[in-house]
């Protein structure tokens, strides 16, 4: 039905128009359209490329393109070259055997970790080097091919996967370790390195990541540069703006910018790798990182806390902070819900009495009874002033990754409790949980749940919210809501996933417009024919 009704549509059109023209504009225009792999003859219309007739499903799998809300509103295709055999014929000849255009491989490059994204790119690239990206940036630059960089897919806003017909450069096979100084704990390695490989590597050395992430067994070390990703051990070792000390970046001209230093303190000049860090490849695409590592703690301990309000919650903080000090290296929290949500469909067991919300406490140091002898004293300070009410410590490395997965397996939780809405926001302490609350009175029946969780050490919230299925009513009922709600108290609609495809275009509920606008000005110096990323982190224009 949906072919024979495109058909007729294009007949009426032939009067308005030659139809190669005509659909051409209909490619760059209709969101409803992502290119087609053929034409049939009878139109006489040529090949035009990319496969994708996604009338049935669109790009973000559902069935209507159209959002009436303006800020999730698929982009008009900009006017990119297309992938031709001459194309095809100098990516292989450049990396024979890692220029892959099998359409199984591609189906899991095309569509995001959330699956709520999905690209129809024909054409995807591995390359080992940076010389090697360095001369396939330089060549789509010439020739205005979209590129698509992606690391380990593991991002939640869209910015990992192609919009449309965008070539994919994945990083993944980029992945050695190039050196590590032992003395001064500096790691530097390829853009592809796996997270979780490069915390083995290290711990075997008698060191350790300064970031922590759920996906760490996925994803790697550029994309969470490229993105700032901010993960479990923010409160004790900082951002990555803070922790790395160099990138080596190459630009879409094929310009290759070597800012690998090693050292901790340079004073010369701007500091132009905070550029690129949090860009999410819309500026450069990371080839290799120098990254500042901490000595591996001699003793870690996890503390798993049970508090009856917000406001306990807050105050066990506030004393944790005071009592734990140097050794405190992570807070969490999770709500009563998303403890439901664990029990219900990963049959988590809750270690300890019901409550309404759960804390996660970690403490990192060098002596095993000094760090002991503080987190009791703390604990009998918070259970004997009733702001926690029930509890349990563990100190062996099994029952420590057990608490853990408690609070980092709420995310595989409510992929089993429907269709998730996610937000990742940082506000004031004190508002956090309040937008959680507001969000539930607000929506009401509308919402199968709304849960909160994340990182109380950095004021960050993860909210999310889950339905039976995909339903456009509740996403236009949650934003722009939700992003109003979070400038009403000076926040940010981004904590620490990034922007990418999804938030692109509510960036001015967080930044002023002298800001946005200045960064599509450094936007159009380091990219002027966007072929970067396309479509992401910056907002629409008009």
């Amino acid at each position: 039905m949906l072919w024979t009704d495109l058909m007729m549509g294009l007949n009426r059109l032939r009067g308005l128009g030659p139809p190669a023209t005509l659909w051409r504009l209909c490619l760059q225009c209709s969101p409803a359209v992502a290119m087609l792999d053929r034409v049939p003859s009878a139109l006489g219309v040529p090949p035009l490329g990319l496969v994708a007739l996604r009338l049935s499903r669109g790009i973000h799998g559902r069935g209507d393109q159209t959002n009436h809300a303006a800020g999730n509103r698929v982009p008009c295709r900009f006017p990119f070259s297309r992938v031709s055999k001459q194309d095809l014929a100098f990516f292989e000849n450049l990396l024979p055997g890692r220029t892959i255009v099998d359409p199984d491989v591609l189906m899991t490059h095309n569509v995001d970790w959330m699956k709520s994204v999905r690209g129809s790119s024909e054409l995807l690239l591995r390359p080992q080097t940076t010389e090697e990206v360095s001369k396939i940036l330089k060549y789509c630059c010439e020739r205005r091919l979209a590129v698509n960089p992606q690391g380990g897919n593991t991002g939640l806003v869209g910015g990992s996967v192609p919009v449309y017909d965008e070539i994919i450069l994945s990083t993944s096979l980029m992945n050695q370790i190039l050196s590590f100084d032992q003395v001064s704990g500096i790691i530097t390695c390829q853009a592809g390195c796996v997270l979780e490989n490069l915390s083995n590597y290290l711990e075997e050395r008698d060191f350790i990541m300064p970031l922590d992430l759920g996906a760490k067994g996925s994803c790697q070390i550029g994309g969470n540069v490229a993105t700032n990703a901010g993960g479990l051990r923010l409160l004790r070792y900082g951002s990555l703006r803070g922790t790395v000390l160099g990138l080596e970046v190459v630009l879409a001209s094929g310009k290759i910018l070597n800012f690998l230093t090693a050292l901790r303190k340079d004073n010369t000049g701007y500091d132009l790798k905070q550029l690129f860090i949090g860009s999410e490849g819309t500026l450069g695409i990371i080839t290799a990182v120098s990254i500042l590592c901490p000595r591996r703690p001699r003793a870690v301990n996890v503390a798993f806390l049970g508090c009856s309000s917000y406001k306990k919650l807050l105050e066990t903080f506030q004393c944790c902070r005071g009592m734990l000090g140097e050794i405190l290296s992570a807070f969490e929290f999770l709500d009563s819900a998303c403890m439901k949500l664990l029990e219900k469909h990963l049959k988590l067991i809750n270690p300890i009495a019901e409550n309404s919300f759960y804390i996660v406490i970690e403490t990192a140091g060098s002596n095993a009874d000094h760090d002991k002898e503080k987190l009791h004293n703390f604990l009998e300070a918070v259970m004997a002033s009733f702001l926690v009410t029930d509890g349990t410590v563990a100190t062996e490395d099994a029952k420590i990754k057990a608490l853990w997965s408690i609070r980092e397996r709420v995310t595989e939780a409510l992929t089993h409790d429907g269709y998730t809405y996610k937000y990742d926001i940082s506000l004031p302490l004190e508002k956090i949980y309040q937008l959680v609350e507001d969000m539930r009175e607000y929506l009401g029946d509308k919402a199968k749940n709304v849960v909160g969780y994340g990182h109380v050490g950095d004021g960050n919230l993860h909210l999310n919210i889950t339905s039976h299925s995909k339903d456009q009513a509740l996403q236009e009922a949650i934003e722009p809501y939700v992003y109003e709600w979070t400038a009403r108290y000076r926040g940010s609609i981004s904590a620490e996933h990034g922007l990418g495809l999804k938030k692109r275009n509510y960036i001015h509920f967080s930044k002023h417009p002298e800001a946005v606008a200045l960064m599509k000005d450094i936007k159009h110096m380091l990219d002027p024919h966007r072929i970067l990323n396309p479509y992401k982190t910056l907002p629409d224009q008009g």
